[in-house]
């Protein structure tokens, strides 16, 4: 690793501390990529190389996590939303949504009870919200164990 590598990450770094601490702020990508010394185009780069996904990526996936814990200890959804630094009650429900599989309601309804015994830590980390890509398979396997390609789409041809 280069000299300048090691400096990225060390900026990189920092903006990831940044995101990890004032969550609740607003926070966009140009103040992160000022705290990182990098311009936001670079540094949206860079970011996404080094932890996998991108700045506002990791921000919303952040901020999803912190109101997990707060609906598990019982808060309202508009509490919470407004604490994890969300300024709107339907982009937070969608984006909790889409990444946690669940509405928010839904999720504080939901008994916690197994994670109380949990240590935090561990709890921290098995709770964190994952962005998984749906997974469509290139060919369908039939009953008989023949594969047809254009079987999710009638008129598709044998090279779609």
């Amino acid at each position: 690793m280069t000299t300048q590598e090691l400096t990225d990450l060390v900026h990189l770094r920092r903006a990831r501390d940044l995101v990890d601490r004032d969550y609740a702020q607003p926070l966009d990508v140009a103040a992160m990529a000022r705290v990182a010394l990098m311009s936001p185009a670079h540094f949206s780069r860079k970011f996404r190389a080094a932890y996998g996904e991108t700045p506002y990526s990791y921000l919303m996936t952040r901020r999803i996590a912190r109101a997990k814990a707060l609906l598990r200890l019982g808060a309202s959804v508009f509490d919470t939303c407004v604490a994890v630094g969300c300024s709107s009650l339907g982009s937070f429900s969608s984006r909790f949504t889409e990444i946690v599989g669940v509405t928010p309601s839904q999720y504080r309804e939901r008994d916690h009870r197994d994670l109380e015994v949990v240590p935090s830590c561990v709890s921290m980390f098995a709770t964190r919200p994952r962005r998984t890509a749906a997974r469509v398979p290139a060919t369908c396997v039939g009953g008989d164990g023949s594969t047809n390609r254009a079987a999710s789409s009638p008129d598709a041809g044998p090279d779609r």
